[in-house]
């Protein structure tokens, strides 16, 4: 039986860009990691656990499906911050009936959708 989501891995080709982008960009504080630097843990307000794997055997990509939402207070004031500091946007913005969503992407390609849910 499936109790809850242990983590969410993003395979990485160079861990320590990865990281700077994932602590430095985002401001993800690292949590358990391999002193190789092959596997790397940020554990997330709230729960759950962002995981990133070196490895030549799973390519990142932005098209392979998989993505992890993280929820913002303020979408605009972030989309304006990463802009400026050259992030690349597969989606700007993105509206649903309960929030609004922008998709960027991380040094190696994956994505990660910017979640800031709408005023009820």
């Amino acid at each position: 039986m499936l109790k809850k989501v242990a983590f969410t891995m993003y395979p990485v080709q160079d861990p320590q860009r990865a990281r700077a982008f994932y602590e430095g960009t985002l401001g993800l504080a690292v949590g358990s990691h391999s002193s190789n630097g092959t596997w790397t843990e940020y554990d997330l307000p709230g729960g759950g656990c962002l995981a990133l794997f070196a490895t030549g055997d799973i390519a990142p990509s932005a098209a392979a499906g998989g993505s992890i939402a993280f929820e913002v207070d303020d979408l605009d004031a972030l989309i304006a911050r990463l802009k400026s500091e050259g992030v690349k946007f597969q989606a700007d913005m993105i509206h649903s009936p309960v929030c609004r969503m922008s998709i960027i992407l991380d040094s190696e390609g994956n994505s990660i959708i910017l979640h800031e849910l709408k005023p009820r």
